[in-house]
């Protein structure tokens, strides 16, 4: 299966391609303001309001087998404990390798913009290079994860 953190996700359509290539179930997981998809192996899943439902939903459901596409890292670290795969939307991997440095990296920086309110957010935009990354990346996972939970993926 494909988890989907759709809440600001730039690439849910790129990911619903590359599920229906595959024949692989995805969940779009979101607290609202989503045009479902017709597509039938694509759920939309609407999670009441409150902070990190959405995130909750997903950790307790991704396993071996899964893979997870989110920018949430918190919620990226329980998945890959749980032993998915997870994937940022540019591509990045994060695994149990790297997650570590992630979140200590995540938590460096909101304690350096807390410490200065006059920071401003700095991220770089969304490019087509990252799209491209992504969708290697989630082909991929895609096919890593078939391997995980013992099914070969073409």
């Amino acid at each position: 299966m494909i988890y989907l953190d759709a809440d600001a996700c730039p690439v849910k359509a790129e990911a619903e391609r590359v599920a229906t290539r595959h024949k692989v179930p995805m969940f779009v997981v979101s607290n609202g303001g989503l045009r479902p998809s017709q597509n039938p192996l694509v759920e939309t899943v609407i999670v009441p309001d409150g902070p990190d439902v959405a995130d909750m939903w997903i950790a307790e459901r991704a396993g071996p087998g899964d893979v997870v596409v989110t920018g949430d890292i918190p919620l990226a670290a329980k998945c890959v404990a749980a032993g998915a795969r997870v994937l940022r939307h540019d591509g990045e991997a994060l695994t149990q390798a790297n997650i570590g440095n992630v979140l200590a990296t995540r938590d460096l920086m909101a304690d350096m913009r807390a410490a200065d309110p006059f920071r401003q957010g700095g991220g770089k935009g969304f490019t087509k290079a990252d799209r491209s990354r992504f969708l290697d990346a989630l082909e991929r996972a895609l096919r890593a994860a078939g391997r995980d939970s013992g099914e070969g993926r073409k």
